[in-house]
């Protein structure tokens, strides 16, 4: 096993963790104080998600030998933040958030679920993938329209060290980002006061109460999107980067670490979308069989991002959150690219993958899930319908 690891793996392990605890960490906070969280609790809850996804990610990845990224569920976090506190105040969002984590445990379990997940066609799979991207792989051009003076060197930095090496082309972007936050951002006097009191934030733990305003305001919302928005996506980038993971036990896994996280504050964590991108694609390593050490190494990280959350979030908070996109974005063109071509490559199937990359593309939500699950089912049947029409036509 430890033959496998590599400094490319370790790279992007530490890329993965960065940009997923960097991108949404503001919505988590936003969701667990939006259902009645105190400051120390929602903060509570961000280190147990962290803690919780990294060893998660570190397990099934050991386990399997795929490169199994974890993250928290944002969408839910999106759904808790709309949501509004409910009767009972936290504690009740809290018997809300085991519950749909026993909800997850119970889906991984049930074999149907799995073999529909597994049945997702390859085209459509893709499409859905570079739909989910290409949003993100915006931000570098959003970047310098924002600020061409923090943009660009981004960017540049990027393109020019790409053309040389391209596996050092995002190491060179994250460098430049480092760079552009220590020269180029005026940082507040006073900006890093209380940073020691804030490196190990303290665990708070909540009695649950249980109430039928919880199961349905919370859980049972919160368990639909997490499945709908970022378990069944997670599988499908596996898929689409050639793996064939079992569904249901990774399910019933994350479902097992969201019940751990759920007592102190925690939502829900799932298998990663965006970022499994970068741990199961080339950049990660040259060699699929040995890209699981990425998402070993971003649970790493994760829980150290996790236990110094306090630390981690003011420092991060510092640059402006299109400046964190646009490094993710440069990382993920490449996979874009793939993801593209495969679901369009093919005629046979191509309008019902322009359907699915479009409704994902589009970003919206219905019935509070995302555009990645509605873009799967929009272009299977689409599938569906083209195939019945083949054979009525053969028959005639």
């Amino acid at each position: 096993m430890f033959r496998d690891f590599s400094a490319q793996a370790l790279f992007m392990g530490l890329l993965t963790a960065f940009v997923g605890f960097a991108s949404s960490f503001a919505v988590v906070l936003h969701g667990l104080t939006g259902v009645g969280a105190t400051e120390a609790q929602a903060a509570s809850g961000l280190m147990a998600l962290s803690v919780s996804m990294g060893l998660c990610a570190i397990v099934l990845s050991a386990a399997t030998r795929l490169p199994v990224s974890i993250a928290w569920s944002t969408p839910g976090a999106a759904l808790l933040a709309s949501s509004g506190a409910v009767e009972g105040g936290f504690a009740t969002a809290v018997g809300g958030f085991l519950v749909c984590a026993v909800l997850i445990v119970i889906a991984g379990l049930w074999k149907p679920l799995g073999r529909m997940v597994a049945a997702i066609p390859a085209t459509l799979a893709n499409a859905m993938l570079s739909g989910v991207l290409i949003g993100l792989c915006f931000a570098p051009v959003k970047a310098i329209a924002f600020d061409p003076l923090l943009g660009l060197p981004i960017v540049l930095a990027w393109v020019v060290v790409g053309s040389i090496n391209r596996l050092y082309a995002v190491p060179a972007a994250l460098a430049a980002f480092v760079a552009v936050l220590a020269f180029g951002i005026d940082i507040p006097e006073g900006a890093f006061a209380g940073l020691t009191d804030a490196l190990l934030p303290q665990p708070e733990i909540v009695a649950p109460v249980f109430t039928i305003a919880g199961l349905v305001g919370i859980a049972l919302p919160l368990f639909i999107v997490t499945m709908a928005s970022q378990n069944i996506p997670g599988i499908a980038v596996l898929k689409v980067n050639h793996y064939e993971p079992s569904p249901g036990p990774l399910f019933a896994v994350t479902g097992l670490f969201s019940l751990l996280s759920a007592p102190f504050g925690g939502h829900a964590v799932n298998l990663a979308a965006i970022t499994a991108a970068m741990c199961a694609g080339s950049d990660a390593h040259p060699d699929p069989a040995r890209r699981y050490w990425a998402a070993i190494n971003a649970g790493v990280f994760y829980v150290i991002f996790g236990l110094a959350a306090g630390a981690v979030t003011a420092f991060v908070s510092l640059a402006p959150p299109i400046l964190i996109q646009a490094v993710a974005g440069l990382a993920l063109i490449s996979a874009f690219a793939g993801s593209a071509l495969n679901a369009f490559h093919a005629v046979e199937g191509r309008e019902a993958a322009a359907v699915t990359f479009l409704v994902t593309a589009s970003g919206v939500s219905f019935a509070g899930i995302s555009g990645a699950f509605w873009g799967l089912i929009a272009g299977g049947l689409m599938l569906a319908l083209a195939r019945l029409t083949a054979r009525r036509r053969a028959r005639s």
